[in-house]
């Protein structure tokens, strides 16, 4: 496999996860090809780096691509959330430690990250390489999963769901307007045969929506895929628990970075951010009330920072990315030792 992936919002990134010590240790929670990390790990070379995937096959490509930092990089396989929630409170998940004496004096490696980054976007590889239904591109087995090894796939989905779940799904994950339409529709061609590929889905989408929705900015089944993809995975389920772990576990100072590319993935870092950060929110047995939480974080940019033109021009995978950024304050009796 060749890789493909190029680090979004990478300036972007760098301007807001800055190391606090030379050799301070970083979270990389969706490594992917290993994008980020290789960037990073040129930048900063006292810098000890985890890498998380869920996907056996990419983290292989991304080890072969850091390779030559591979004394100070570790790999975990499994979900960010899970793996994040089973973190022992004094460094990395039983089974992964970065590596001792990166920094020439042996670095403690069992710590709390200085460092966490997600990148929440599917990789090209998924949609280029993977053959698992990712997008319509290609004829492909409708698959979509990131785990190959979850029980659940797209196909599973389509064919087994009722009409009005489908169209829930398709409507709140894929914020399709027409998705009752297209609910319909699926139902009605899988009473006929089992829908089982990309192109058969592309297909029934397609017919089912009016002429002039075909030929809008973008295929009309777009919506539907990356809607069956986000179930699939739970990757709006698995984003706010991730981001949750990350930011209890992060040590006082670090800076918590998550990488959205749509907007529900968006207002989800939005809305923990703030809620970090000490903003108000309604107090449970009184709604009309506001009540203050002592804020944990701080925003480190009010609005999100997104791709330079020329960035947007030459790499169009970073045009609808935003990346959002908090850091962790001290607690009371760091204050007071400082």
């Amino acid at each position: 496999m060749a890789i493909v992936h190029v680090p979004v919002l990478l300036d972007e990134v760098f301007s807001l996860l800055v190391p606090s010590r030379p050799d301070a240790f970083m979270v990389d929670c969706t490594l992917g090809e290993g994008g980020h990390a290789e960037a990073f790990l040129k930048r900063y070379p006292d810098l000890l780096y985890a890498g998380f995937d869920v996907d056996p096959v990419i983290q292989e490509e991304a080890k072969a691509r850091l390779a030559p930092f591979a004394p100070r990089v570790s790999y975990r396989i499994g979900y960010f959330d899970e793996l994040l929630a089973s973190w022992d409170g004094l460094g990395l998940p039983d089974g992964a430690t970065a590596a001792e004496g990166a920094s020439g004096a042996g670095a403690a490696p069992s710590r709390q990250p200085d460092l966490v980054l997600f990148d929440l976007g599917i990789s090209m590889h998924h949609y280029l390489e993977s053959g698992r239904g990712f997008g319509f591109g290609k004829d492909e087995a409708l698959d979509m999963r990131l785990n190959p090894e979850a029980p659940l796939s797209a196909a599973d989905i389509v064919n087994r769901e009722r009409e009005e779940e489908l169209a829930r799904i398709i409507f709140e994950y894929g914020e399709e307007r027409l998705s009752r339409r297209i609910a319909r529709a699926i139902v009605e061609s899988r009473s006929k045969s089992r829908i089982v590929t990309t192109a058969d889905l592309a297909s029934i989408v397609e017919s089912a929506v009016p002429a002039q929705y075909r030929h809008g900015r973008i295929h009309p089944a777009t919506r539907t895929f990356q809607a069956l993809r986000i179930a699939v995975n739970d990757e709006l389920g698995r984003a706010e628990r991730g981001i949750r772990a990350a930011a209890s576990i992060l040590a006082p100072g670090g800076v918590l970075g998550v990488i959205s590319f749509h907007s529900l993935e968006d207002r989800i870092a939005k809305t923990l951010f703030r809620e970090f950060a000490g903003r108000s929110t309604p107090a449970p047995d009184a709604p009309i009330e506001k009540i203050r939480v002592p804020a944990e974080f701080e925003l480190l940019c009010k609005k999100p920072l997104e791709a330079r033109p020329e960035e947007a021009a030459s790499n169009p995978a970073s045009r609808s990315a935003k990346l959002r950024a908090v850091r962790k304050l001290a607690t009371a009796v760091e204050r007071e030792r400082a």
